[in-house]
């Protein structure tokens, strides 16, 4: 082998040991960095961003479940920076998530803070960013699981009211079918059905008045309604329930009050309040229907001595068909809409309805609506303005008409003319004759 063939095979040698050293050296830096990524705690560039706008709870954890970054919403769930991540079934997801490479998302109950018991319903997923981070998010879904059943409710509890009284009404047919030759059951199977078509007519009403207050944001037409009236028309209404039952109902509070809205709906949505005192409260009691001015709002309070609401249904007792007292309810012809029916026309006048009541005690339900200024102040005032610019304008002729008479004769006079500064005291003598026809 001669010199050359010995240097070509020295030049190939060193190729192939300068490729090899440089691919140890490529595949050790890869290496490196894919170690210091899965190690690294780092939050990727703009994830801090997009935290700040994400409107869901949401944290970054690593390996040893400890917080890293959380999102403003997070407090509710008690996610804090530097904290450890206490809750077993979102640590199982984040492991889950970070095992499978892929997002992962469960629904699962989860309590709220450190302290509280109560639990509401998530939607939570969990995203691998590589390395030791993952990030998990966090979305309350229980107001929309609440609307949900809600909804079912009154779909479930609509079909099963409206099958009562009609199927009532289809047995006392044919009850009166059977007894066709005796009169005094016709009549008492005729009464029944009477009573029923009255049951399915107010419900179908209630029904139809909940379904408009509930379809748009305001009022058709609103103008200036006085409280009195209100209370007038609500009281009226149920003046012969009132009597056949035994109940006295009063008025107390203020007067001459405002506000602004659709006197109807107003009347109904007290009446509503007072037709459920009358009928929760004992033979010989009294029910106090009382108005008070808070500030810019009136309060509208109807107390009874009735029965009283247990706290653990107060919550529920404006929801649609919710009755406290079911046997009750049905016996007083009641349809549980009544006060799903105050609450909304209530808040389509800007205002709010609360309840106190205790067992055994009665029940206060208490109206808050936003006053508006009488109609009979702005038109008083109005008229006043028209009246006072009138009489200035009348006063104003006088005077012009008086100095031009005065100059007129002196110049008639041969008055001076330095004498012509008189006009101003005959000014100031009709100053006093405006104040005096005002």
């Amino acid at each position: 082998m001669n010199s050359l063939e010995l240097s070509l095979l020295s030049l190939c040698l060193g190729l192939i040991l300068g490729g090899g050293v440089a691919l140890l050296i490529v595949v050790a830096y890869r290496t490196r960095d894919k170690h210091l990524q899965e190690s690294s705690t780092e939050l990727p560039d703009g994830l801090t961003l997009v935290m700040e706008g994400m409107a869901d709870a949401a944290a970054v954890i690593d390996t040893s479940n400890l917080i890293l970054a959380t999102s403003k919403a997070a407090g509710w769930l008690g996610f804090r920076t530097g904290a450890t991540l206490q809750d077993q079934e979102l640590r199982a997801l984040v492991k889950e998530a970070r095992s499978s490479g892929v997002p992962e998302t469960h629904s699962m109950r989860l309590r709220i803070g450190d302290v509280s018991t109560e639990t509401r319903l998530v939607s939570a997923r969990a995203i691998a960013l590589g390395g030791r981070l993952t990030l998990l998010s966090v979305r309350d879904t229980s107001e929309a699981e609440r609307v949900e059943r809600m909804r079912h409710d009154f779909v479930s509890n609509t079909s099963h009211e409206l099958k009562t009284p009609v199927g009532a009404v289809t047995l006392l047919a044919e009850a009166i079918e059977s007894a066709a030759d005796d009169p005094e059951q016709v009549r008492h199977f005729a009464a029944r059905i009477q009573a029923e078509a009255l049951r399915l007519g107010n419900l179908t009403t209630r029904i139809m008045n909940l379904s408009r207050l509930q379809s748009t944001d305001s009022l058709a037409e609103t103008r200036a309604v006085s409280i009195d009236e209100v209370v007038a028309v609500a009281m009226d209404m149920h003046t012969v329930a009132a009597e056949s039952r035994g109940v006295e109902v009063v008025r107390g509070g203020d007067r001459n009050l405002f506000v602004r809205g659709d006197v109807q709906v107003l009347s109904d949505a007290i009446g509503n309040l007072i037709a459920n005192a009358i009928a929760y409260s004992p033979t010989g009691s009294r029910v106090g229907v009382g108005v008070k001015k808070m500030g810019d709002a009136v309060e509208i309070s109807v107390a009874d001595q009735g029965i009283g609401i247990d706290e653990s249904e107060q919550n529920r007792i404006f929801e649609r068909f919710y009755r406290a007292d079911q046997a009750r309810s049905r016996r007083t012809g009641g349809t549980g809409l009544g006060l799903s029916i105050v609450k909304h026309a209530v808040q389509r006048h800007g205002g709010d309805v609360r309840l106190w009541s205790r067992p055994g005690r009665g029940s206060t339900f208490t109206v808050t609506l936003p006053l508006t200024p009488s109609p009979g102040a702005d038109e008083h005032s109005k008229k006043r303005g028209g009246t006072r610019h009138k009489k200035s304008k009348s006063a104003d002729g006088a005077r012009k008409k008086s100095v031009a008479g005065k100059v007129a004769t002196k110049n008639a006079l041969g008055t001076p003319a330095r004498e012509k500064k008189s006009p101003p005291k005959t000014a100031k003598m009709a100053s006093p004759q405006r104040e005096d026809q005002e």
